[in-house]
């Protein structure tokens, strides 16, 4: 059996070989294994884009991480079909949509992954918190095949799970967070993307009381961070990639907490390409929940900080190796972890330090 990563207090990145026929059979040691190979498959990206911080590459970083997840995943024994990706197959020569991943029989069950290997592109060129590559991965048709559009959005965390509604005014909302919490609108930290299109919703945020940061890209962490305690973000409203909701919907739900999201397509064709990949309920009036973006009950989610942000450490090096600052998510396994871990360079080693 695979060790799990609760035996060990800091983990070594490499791939086990096992199968899954191997692990004894039960749900959540899958699982288990599971989550520790997603660990080192967004560790890989995470240290390949991590080397191009600051340097003004967005796109050098991308690929860097792209590949390196895109390696990574090839070992994993597992039939994988990205399902959210870089794009369609004649847009992205690596992890396009519909492409095959793992070294996994056919007749093994099959996967649906979502990946998004680097979050924060400009945040990596510019040295700026709060980039991560993160991917979620489910039983064939646990994540919605979302398209490259967006989606305006409302996320919280579990202690007002069922009680908001992206419909309703933003002060009824924010007065709904506030008494879940047991604290007054002024208490409360909003993120939101500093976009013309949010003119109004920063206004009515601001009227109500309310705190509010600005983020110049990525809207996901920010989201998982106001489902962790401590994080200071209590909410994240406003319109923002549809994948990115997808993924944030795999994290939400294993940490309890909700969103509600609709569609807001900028063209005909990006709704003609959504029907085409399954979405059937394409009005802008549609509101889907946390169990419509991520219906499945299995789902593993990780995550791995590139630049510091609000609940992940960026990637540190040293003459001996590096060290990254994981989250692993699993939702029937009950599991929520984050992880330490120390990449050595063996033909190099040095003593670690704290």
């Amino acid at each position: 059996m695979v060790k799990s990563l609760e035996q060990e207090n800091i983990t070594m990145s490499k791939t086990s070989d096992n199968v899954l026929s191997t692990i004894d059979g039960a749900e959540n040691q899958t699982e288990r294994f599971l989550s520790r190979e997603m660990l080192g498959v967004v560790e890989a990206a995470s240290l390949s884009a991590g080397r191009l911080m600051g340097k003004g590459k967005k796109d050098m970083a991308d690929q860097a991480a792209v590949t390196a997840m895109r390696t990574a995943l090839e070992s994993v024994p597992i039939n994988g079909r990205i399902v959210i990706g870089e794009g369609e197959r004649d847009e992205a020569p690596m992890l396009y949509i519909g492409e095959r991943v793992g070294k996994g029989d056919d007749d093994m069950p099959e996967f649906d992954i979502a990946v998004d290997p680097l979050e924060g592109t400009n945040l990596v060129a510019h040295g700026l918190p709060g980039s991560v590559a993160t991917l979620a991965l489910a039983p064939k048709g646990g994540l919605l095949h979302a398209p490259d559009t967006y989606m305006n959005k409302l996320v919280v965390g579990p202690a007002a799970k069922g009680k908001i509604d992206i419909n309703a005014p933003v002060k009824y909302n924010l007065n709904v967070i506030a008494m879940s919490l047991s604290r007054k609108i002024e208490d409360l930290t909003v993120v939101i993307l500093d976009r013309p299109r949010h003119t109004q919703l920063i206004q009515d945020v601001r009227a109500a009381g309310a705190r509010i940061k600005l983020i110049s890209d990525g809207d996901m962490m920010p989201a998982i961070a106001s489902a962790v305690s401590g994080s200071g973000i209590h909410a994240v409203m406003g319109t923002g990639g549809a994948p990115e909701s997808v993924l944030s919907a795999a994290a939400i739900k294993c940490l309890g907490g909700e969103i509600q999201a609709t569609f807001k397509w900028r063209s005909p064709e990006e709704k003609a390409r959504a029907e085409k990949m399954g979405v059937i309920e394409t009005s802008e009036e549609r509101v889907y929940s946390t169990n419509e973006l991520a219906p499945a009950d299995e789902i593993v989610f990780a995550a791995c900080g590139i630049t510091t942000g609000d609940i992940l450490k960026g990637v540190q090096y040293f003459g001996g190796g590096a060290r990254t600052h994981s989250i692993i998510l699993s939702h029937s396994a009950g599991l929520i972890r984050f992880v330490d871990t120390v990449h050595m360079n063996r033909d190099n080693p040095m003593p670690i330090q704290l």
